[in-house]
């Protein structure tokens, strides 16, 4: 059974640092469309970045851009989030996603297009 599996998560100083990871297990997801998607307590889930398979093409969130940075290594089955200069705003439950439409030219930041999900991992950032 595939799924998707994130760990990284934690508690941080607002100015911190962490590295999210999301691991793949059960097929192969090198050539879908990765993201991260975040909820934070009262909120809708909401998009934050995203990379497709060729790792050619990221896209960000506005408040994310320049903080954080999506990758992935195919040969590993895994997708990460790099976190810098978190803020207390940034303080949610991450979740990565994968998304198999191979027929779109970008990868999608609508959470109705993903089709796998994983648990999600805690992030919180004290100011």
């Amino acid at each position: 059974q595939a799924q998707l599996e994130e760990s990284g998560g934690g508690l941080v100083q607002a100015g911190g640092s962490l590295r999210l990871s999301c691991a793949a297990s059960g097929r192969s997801f090198s050539r879908y469309a990765m993201a991260w998607f975040r909820q934070a307590p009262g909120k809708e889930r909401e998009f934050v970045a995203a990379i497709n398979w060729r790792t050619d093409y990221t896209d960000y969130i506005r408040s994310v851009k320049g903080r954080f940075t999506i990758s992935r290594d195919n040969a590993k089955n895994t997708v990460y989030l790099q976190m810098n200069s978190l803020e207390p705003e940034d303080t949610a439950v991450y979740f990565c996603a994968a998304d198999t439409d191979g027929m779109r030219s970008y990868p999608s930041r609508d959470a109705s297009d993903m089709d796998y999900w994983g648990k999600g991992t805690l992030v919180t950032v004290s100011s």
